[in-house]
């Protein structure tokens, strides 16, 4: 028995949307990163681009779970002596939800060429608008 290996001419790229109202930030990151990686596929091979394009709506809605809006903190540090910055979950949700979940996403995609390819197939909407009717996205099933 051979293990199968997709080829880039077999590869076929749907849209699908995924509503954020109401869902838990994680366990919407992992169903999007699942997706984008094609690990939903039987064609999935883990060296290629196998996976879709996501667009996410409502981000501005997405939420916490716990106490994690006051407690938990997105750290990045400028390079120089002292320039640690930190700035509280709750905080940077209500001001760029988009980076967040784009965040949560990122960081369960491989690192390197393939991860960077993948993020791109991501759209983030604050609101429930999107540009992308013309692709016709499928929603994504819950």
């Amino acid at each position: 028995m051979k293990t199968y290996m997709a080829k880039p001419k077999e590869i076929t790229k749907d849209w699908l949307v995924v509503d954020a109202t109401n869902r838990v930030l994680g366990r919407l990151a992992t169903e999007v990163a699942t997706v984008l990686r094609g690990k939903h596929k039987p064609t999935f091979t883990p060296h290629m681009d196998t996976g879709d394009y996501v667009i996410v709506v409502n981000a501005d809605k997405v939420r916490l779970t716990g106490k994690k809006r006051d407690d938990k903190h997105y750290y990045r540090h400028s390079g120089y002596v002292g320039g640690l910055r930190a700035i509280d979950y709750g905080t940077l949700l209500d001001e760029k939800p988009e980076f967040v979940i784009k965040e949560a996403v990122r960081r369960m995609l491989p690192k390197g060429r393939l991860g960077r390819a993948l993020i791109k197939k991501l759209k983030i909407y604050r609101g429930s608008d999107h540009p992308h009717e013309a692709q016709r996205p499928k929603a994504l099933g819950q």
